[in-house]
């Protein structure tokens, strides 16, 4: 494998570019994923979505497998689950994930539930792809985190990778599998640099990843909190104190297995997610380890967590809103006193 560095956009591009190369049924739809190339006006490039992923996908295989759609969410999800029921496996650019509850009959009643309702006969390899999270000013109605609210749905996969290494592989693992895929693309993480192969290569679905080894305490950060996740750790290590980081890089289904070790290895567990509170993966995870690996926790779990309210879009407000590592800080100390 090559050693070389491309922004999270960059590598998801890529991950879009090589499966395309290696199946034929591999399609792109979306609103702007071409953004108007090649129907009929005078085109300087294509627009490529809202933050450039598919540039260049038009131009390699044209408008039967690069599809620019109206705006309409149900219409993208629609159109995608009856093409993957059909036999094809369609990406689906759905933009934000605060745009998805316009799609959410599609996702919940038709995507999540073909498959069991038809016995396996039929399967539904469609992956919905969308930017989330705060920090990039674009307010409540593009900043929402709803991955956890497609975990609850039985029959989806739910996918958060926290960097470019491992959206590439997982969005390769998510085109190849015949399960709807919700693939929650942080928007800081489009502009992240990081090692890629320029080889394709897959990271399993439901295997996390422990970033960095501990014996202290357990952090589990969800997407890009694992970049505060990180620095409070290395804060921490100064003062004698280890975390184990770990990115469970998929929610459904989650590895338990590597959670439960961790936890039963340090004794004690802070969780953050940039969800609010109620109902989270925070709050999942934290009832799993509870039931799990109550023996072995010394300290109650805490939860670092946006609070339950929307994105606000004045900038202090908003860097208010997003877990802090003081807050990091905060919650693994209280849990070592």
């Amino acid at each position: 494998m090559t050693d070389r560095t491309l922004s999270g956009a960059q590598a998801i591009g890529e991950a879009l570019f090589q499966a395309m190369e290696q199946d034929a049924n591999v399609i792109v739809l979306g609103e702007d994923v071409s953004g108007g190339a090649g129907l009929g006006e005078p085109h300087e490039g294509e627009m490529g979505g809202s933050f450039g992923v598919t540039r260049s996908l038009f131009s390699a295989f044209g408008p039967t497998r690069v599809r620019d759609t109206p705006i309409s969410e149900a219409a993208v999800a629609g159109l995608a689950t009856g093409a993957a029921a059909a036999g094809i496996r369609p990406v689906a650019d759905m933009m934000w994930s605060s745009f998805t509850p316009l799609a959410f009959d599609q996702i919940f009643n038709q995507a999540a539930k073909m498959r069991y309702m038809f016995g396996g006969q039929a399967t539904v390899p469609v992956v919905y792809r969308m930017a989330m999270g705060a920090g990039l000013g674009a307010a409540g109605q593009h900043s929402d985190t709803l991955y956890s609210l497609y975990t609850h749905i039985p029959g989806l996969k739910v996918v958060v990778p926290s960097s470019p290494y491992d959206a590439k592989g997982l969005l390769l693992s998510s085109i190849e599998d015949d399960n709807p895929v919700l693939f929650f693309e942080h928007m800081g993480l489009y502009g992240q640099k990081g090692h890629v192969p320029e080889e394709p290569y897959t990271v399993a679905i439901g295997e996390a990843s422990v970033l960095r080894e501990g014996s202290d305490v357990t952090i589990v950060a969800i997407s890009m909190m694992t970049v505060k996740a990180i620095d409070a750790a290395e804060l921490l290590s100064a003062d004698g104190v280890e975390s184990e980081v770990i990115d469970p890089r998929s929610l459904s289904p989650l590895d338990v297995e590597t959670l439960r070790r961790s936890v039963e290895k340090t004794g004690r567990l802070v969780i953050v997610d940039e969800s609010p509170p109620r109902c989270s993966i925070a709050s999942d995870i934290a009832a799993i380890v509870g039931e799990e690996a109550f023996g072995a926790l010394q300290a109650p779990i805490r939860r670092v967590t946006a609070p339950h309210t929307p994105v606000p879009l004045s900038p202090p407000l908003e860097q208010a809103y997003i877990p802090s590592i003081e807050r990091v800080l905060a919650a693994v100390r209280s849990t070592l006193a």
